[in-house]
């Protein structure tokens, strides 16, 4: 693999893609995942063990959790991607273990610190709608490259997208890179959050954006 994307999603949103027990979703942006483009699942061996991470515990309680499952004893969503992309991440020796991997990610999350840019920018969640291209531009004033954002696309009779997901990118050395494919590299795997029927797809420039503040 190429680059690493850190996947930041809003909880509000994902609660909206999903009637289940969501309940007081976080009104911050919290992590999704740390992916490698293009491999999953590279050593089903590799077993998630969550005393691994027993130090990281307060800190992945609040800033990765389960949005869907509220219950603070769950494990399944870290163990899910451990197994899909932390096992692939982990041939960079700065990720080759699950210490390693969930730690280094919660450190990238910290660095990015995409809550407080967004609102610097004078963008927090509202019922008015917001430009995607205004946007982009303040997340490439802020960090000098472009992430990828996904959004939700309107319902039927709605006129708007509501934002769900951001994407920054990351070189092997991971230094922050544009998430655009660069000459000679395949676009990676496409959103994986699905969730029943909807799903995230990269945002339109063109559609009036909604960004909630609570689950309608």
């Amino acid at each position: 693999w190429k680059k690493l994307y850190l996947a930041h999603h809003w909880p509000v949103t994902v609660c909206k893609m999903s009637a289940n027990d969501c309940q007081d979703p976080p009104e911050y942006w919290t992590i999704h995942g740390l992916w490698p483009d293009k491999t999953e699942e590279c050593n089903r061996t590799w077993h998630f063990n969550v005393t691994e991470i027993k130090d990281l515990m307060s800190d992945m309680r609040r800033y990765w959790p389960d949005v869907l499952h509220s219950s603070l004893n769950r494990t399944q969503f870290w163990k899910h991607e451990w197994e899909k992309h932390g096992t692939c991440a982990a041939t960079l020796q700065v990720l080759n273990s699950q210490k390693k991997y969930f730690g280094k990610a919660l450190e990238l999350y910290q660095h990015i610190d995409l809550n407080s840019c967004l609102l610097k920018a004078g963008i927090k969640p509202s019922s008015s709608y917001y430009q995607m291209t205004a946007i982009k531009e303040a997340l490439t004033r802020f960090y000098g490259v472009m992430p990828k954002i996904q959004c939700l696309p309107p319902e039927e009779g709605e006129k708007a997208q509501t934002i769900g997901q951001i994407e920054f990118c990351f070189t092997k050395e991971l230094q922050l890179r544009n998430c655009t494919a660069l000459k000679g590299e395949s676009d990676p795997l496409q959103a994986h959050l699905k969730l029943g029927t909807e799903e995230l797809s990269v945002c339109s420039d063109t559609l009036p954006t909604y960004y909630p503040s609570q689950v309608q």
